[in-house]
C-alpha cells in the first residue's frame, strides 16, 4: 500500500481524494495525520503553478510523497475572477456564504447568455526525487441566482449545472465527485501514477 500525503486542511478535498484514490493501493494520509506544519505562500499565477510549489514543499517537509490542490472558479462576467485567488477573494477567511452572495450580487446586471462559468482543479504530485507530475480537471457551468443545497462547500451552491437543472451543492457527494473538476483531476492523477509504476 503506497502511503501519499494529500496536503490540505479543507475537510471536503480530503473528503473526496479519499473516496477517489484511497484503499486503491493508495492509504491517502492528512496533513493532521503526519503532523507537518509548512506554511507554503501561494503566489503563482496559474493553478498549476501552486499546486506543484505546494507538491514540492510539503514532500520535502514531509520525507514523504505529496499530492496537492490548486483550485478556483473562472467567472466570465468578472474577466475569469477570482481564479487562482479563489480562497482569497474578499479575505481569506471571509466566510464563503458571504462571498457566494457578493459574486450572485456582482451578476445582478449579467445576461443569461454571460453567466457561465467553470470549476478548475490541478493536482500536482512530487515522489521527493524531484519528478513533478500534473493533471488538470474542469467542468463547465453556470452562476445561479440564488444559492442553493446544502451539500458540497465553497462556491458549490452557486455553480449550477444546467444539463442537471441543480447546483453542484444539490448532488449527493459521489455523484458529485464523478463529475467535479477535482474528482477528474484526480483520477487523471491516479492514471498517471499508475502508468509510471508509481502505485
Amino acid at each position: 500500500m503506497k502511503r501519499i500525503l494529500f496536503a490540505t486542511t479543507n475537510k471536503g478535498k480530503l473528503d473526496e481524494a479519499k473516496a477517489i484514490m484511497g484503499g486503491k493501493g493508495v492509504e491517502v494520509l492528512s496533513l493532521a495525520d503526519v503532523a507537518v506544519d509548512v506554511d507554503i505562500v501561494e503566489d503563482g499565477e496559474t493553478f498549476e503553478e501552486n499546486a506543484v510549489k505546494k507538491a514540492v514543499g510539503y514532500a520535502g517537509a514531509s520525507g514523504m510523497p505529496a499530492l496537492c490542490d490548486d483550485s478556483g472558479i473562472e467567472i466570465d462576467y468578472l474577466d475569469k475572477r477570482p481564479g487562482v485567488l479563489s480562497a482569497r477573494f474578499l479575505g481569506a477567511d471571509t466566510p464563503y456564504s458571504y462571498k457566494n452572495q457578493e459574486i450572485i450580487r456582482m451578476l445582478e446586471n449579467a445576461p443569461d447568455d454571460r453567466r457561465t462559468a467553470r470549476f478548475v482543479s490541478v493536482i500536482a504530485f512530487c515522489g521527493g526525487d524531484g519528478n513533478v507530475l500534473t493533471a488538470r480537471g474542469v467542468i463547465e457551468g453556470e452562476i445561479a441566482k440564488e444559492i442553493r443545497g446544502a451539500n458540497g462547500f465553497g462556491y458549490d451552491p452557486i455553480f449550477f449545472l444546467k444539463d442537471r437543472g441543480v447546483c453542484m451543492a444539490e448532488l449527493p457527494p459521489e455523484e458529485k465527485n464523478a463529475i467535479s473538476h477535482r474528482g477528474r483531476a484526480l483520477r487523471a492523477m491516479y492514471e498517471l501514477l499508475i502508468n509510471k509504476g508509481i502505485i
